[in-house]
């Protein structure tokens, strides 16, 4: 008697570790839903069952990679009693050190010769993840009377911090200094120039980033 022929077991990380094999193997994405579920031997109900396209493989990358690094900060307890200039650099730097361990994989998406990567739909996810975060870090320190305007500058302050993210994201890509010691000084030098705006201090800090910026721009 002939027995059923069983399907492989694919759960969502694994059909996105696959697709990530794919990529860095062939320095591409596959052309097709269909041929690259072929190769898996799997159906294609089975590909759709966890992502709708290998857009949304590509934007769950980037929210695992953002949920991951709040998982390792929330396992910390000095984090949860840090300053909030201090959380938001230890989230940097323990995202950015996750993102050199996929760095063949994330240049393959979004480096030189690529759209701009803040219009990525890949990074959408990543982005709402991103605002709720710096939401909850990052309290405005400098209170307006209206609330009204209390609210718009709490938006400007969240939008402001992902741009400063996506500046230093571009950075990154394009970083050849050993263990990327210069995106690190970019990391120290804008936090603290933020804060140094919120605050209200002297405007030092922000000179002293943009004579950083001036100076070690890798993508001129």
């Amino acid at each position: 008697m002939a027995t059923k022929k069983k399907e492989p077991v694919y759960n969502a990380e694994s059909l996105l570790s696959q697709y990530m094999d794919f990529v860095l193997e062939y320095g591409m994405k596959p052309k097709k839903v269909y041929a690259f579920c072929k190769q898996l031997g799997i159906e294609e109900r089975y590909f759709y069952q966890y992502y709708a396209s290998f857009e949304a493989m590509e934007a769950a990358f980037f929210e695992a990679l953002h949920e991951h690094t709040i998982a390792l900060l929330q396992a910390n307890e000095a984090y949860h009693t840090d300053s909030p200039s201090n959380q938001l650099l230890t989230y940097y730097f323990t995202f950015f050190e996750m993102a050199a361990a996929n760095r063949s994989y994330i240049l393959l998406l979004l480096g030189p010769g690529k759209q701009a990567i803040t219009g990525l739909v890949s990074l959408h996810g990543l982005r709402k993840r991103f605002l709720t975060m710096v939401q909850e870090m990052l309290p405005v320190q400098t209170q307006l009377p209206i609330a009204s305007l209390q609210k718009v500058q709490a938006q400007f302050w969240q939008e402001a911090a992902w741009l400063q993210f996506m500046l230093t994201l571009q950075y990154w890509l394009h970083d050849r200094s050993p263990n990327f010691e210069k995106t690190d000084i970019l990391i120290e030098k804008s936090v603290k120039a933020s804060f140094d705006i919120m605050s209200t201090l002297p405007l030092q800090s922000v000179v002293d980033l943009g004579k950083f910026l001036w100076k070690e721009r890798p993508f001129q």
